[in-house]
Order: structure tokens, then sequence, then C-alpha cells
């Protein structure tokens, strides 16, 4: 029997005001709520430089990398909001889950240890009419391919610069409780497998 299931929660998005920030600790809450241990994590606090394979070569993998492999290998979900670039994900989000899945030394090539039997919920808050939904197929598919159960639920969020209040809760109760929503169903997804 596990203790309470263990989330992680991260945006793709750099920006100190984002709205994809905002939008998934309102699902860290939802399953902080559930009876998850929640860890928020913005990249802001783990810089990581651009993936390079020369770089990693010359001088193993960064010390940042590291650091965020350790967190996904100790985290059984993962609640990731990202806004859409260009019709499909940002390139910090991408970078992160290119850096976390080289092997750490001793490990196979393709070992995938930060995404094997992980499950996810991702979701997108964004400027356009589509909330980041041509970005979040994207997304499934990266993670879906390297071995992350992504569930069908998720979240779009248009029209993103109205869409919150001051607080960083979404104006609109019902969106508020859908997003929330998307935490807990994660924490119960997690409680099952895991137990």
């Amino acid at each position: 029997m596990m203790n309470a299931p263990k989330i992680l929660a991260f945006a793709g998005s750099a920006r100190t005001d984002s709205f994809n920030k905002k939008l998934v600790k309102i699902a860290a809450a939802g399953a902080k709520a559930a009876g998850a241990e929640v860890t928020y994590l913005d990249f802001r606090d783990l810089p990581m430089p651009l993936y390079d394979e020369d770089l990693e070569a010359r001088e193993g993998l960064p010390e940042n990398v590291l650091k965020f492999k350790q967190l996904m290998k100790s985290h059984q979900g993962l609640l990731i909001a990202c806004p859409e670039y260009n019709s499909s994900v940002t390139p910090l989000l991408k970078n992160a889950i290119d850096w976390a899945s080289r092997p750490e030394p001793g490990n196979p090539p393709m070992a995938l240890s930060c995404f094997r039997d992980k499950v996810a919920v991702i979701m997108s808050a964004a400027a356009g009419g589509f909330g980041g939904w041509r970005g979040l197929v994207h997304l499934r598919a990266i993670l879906g391919n390297i071995g992350v159960l992504v569930l069908p639920d998720q979240k779009c969020i248009p029209q993103a610069y109205e869409a919150f209040d001051i607080q960083g809760n979404l104006k609109d109760a019902q969106q508020q409780a859908s997003v929330a929503e998307l935490g807990g169903k994660l924490t119960r997804i997690v409680v099952k497998l895991y137990t």
C-alpha cells in the first residue's frame, strides 16, 4: 500500500506571469485536495542548456538535468501545462523532455527511466480560440512514445489573457472546477495503479 501519491506539476513556460503556470497550479490544488503530495516546479529555478550531444559527451549530464531527472523519478504522476507555440510544444518543455530522456551512467541508451510507468494529465492556456489544443496533440504523442500513460482527460483554456482573475484563478467557476478535477482524477488513477 502506497502512502500519498506523489505528483510533479510544471508548466512549459518561463514567463513569470504565465497563464500555464496559473493553470497547472489550479490542477495541483485539486490533486492536493484529493490527497496527493504535490511538488510544483518552475523551470526558471532549474535552467538547463539547450540539448547538445557534444556537451553531454564532454561534460556529462548537467547538474540541473540530474535534479530534474531525480524529481521525475520520485513522482508517480505528472501535471503538465504548456502553451502552444506555432501549433506545437514550447522549446523549453521539449528541451527538458529531451534532457530527461538521456541515460545516466550505467543505464542502457533507451532506458527512459524518468518516463516509464508515469501517468500524466496535460492542459493548456493560450491566447487563441483553440486554447492550445494543437500543441497538446504533439505533447500527447511525445509523452506516449516515451512510455508515459497520458490520460484522455485534458483542458484547453482559450483567450487566456481574459480567463484568469488577479489571484490566478479562472473567472469561470465551472472551468476552475474542471481543471481542479484533472488533478483529482490523476491522484485517484495513480492510487489505483500503484496500490
